[in-house]
């Protein structure tokens, strides 16, 4: 166990949790993608992954900065969110409830996400690394697009097939 002393130290430590969180993702975003049956979900799903590697190499980016690596943290509580959703994906389901609930999945994954990312953006700020904070900003920016993305899909389209409108 890591020993936390300044606020510098616990932001590399939830770096690192993000890092491993996207790492995480990029394994789980291609199987949701290949689930969805509505072809806006998949592009939705399929255009994040390609988000989610660029996120990873800018957090790549901001630990060379740093002078630092992410340390061997396995971010569980994003094992969790996935493991439910992989869970979830095994259900029988019509396809369209599977959307709905793909969807869900897809927004608690993004909710953490963003937690994650406006607290070490506002420590960036606090320690004054400008450049870090206006990086992690960014991807906080990307990950509230994806969920409210997300939510349009499913208000226009996918809620109402499932509930067969």
């Amino acid at each position: 166990m890591t020993t936390l002393k300044t606020l510098d130290d616990l932001l590399h430590e939830h770096l690192s949790d993000l890092y491993d969180a996207e790492t995480q993702i990029l394994d789980a975003l291609p199987l949701m993608a290949k689930q969805a049956t509505a072809p806006v979900l998949r592009a939705a799903f399929e255009k994040h992954l390609e988000e989610t590697k660029v996120q990873r190499a800018t957090l790549d980016d901001i630990f060379t900065d740093l002078g630092k690596k992410p340390s061997d943290h396995r971010c569980k509580a994003m094992e969790g969110i996935l493991r439910e959703g992989q869970d979830f994906m095994k259900e029988k389901a019509d396809p369209e409830v599977m959307d709905a609930g793909l969807i869900a999945a897809a927004q608690r994954v993004e909710h953490y996400e963003m937690a994650g990312y406006g607290c070490v953006r506002t420590w960036a700020k606090q320690l004054g690394m400008n450049s870090i904070a206006e990086r992690l900003q960014k991807i906080l920016d990307q990950e509230g697009e994806t969920d409210h993305n997300l939510t349009k899909i499913a208000e226009k389209t996918i809620n109402r097939r499932a509930v067969g409108e």
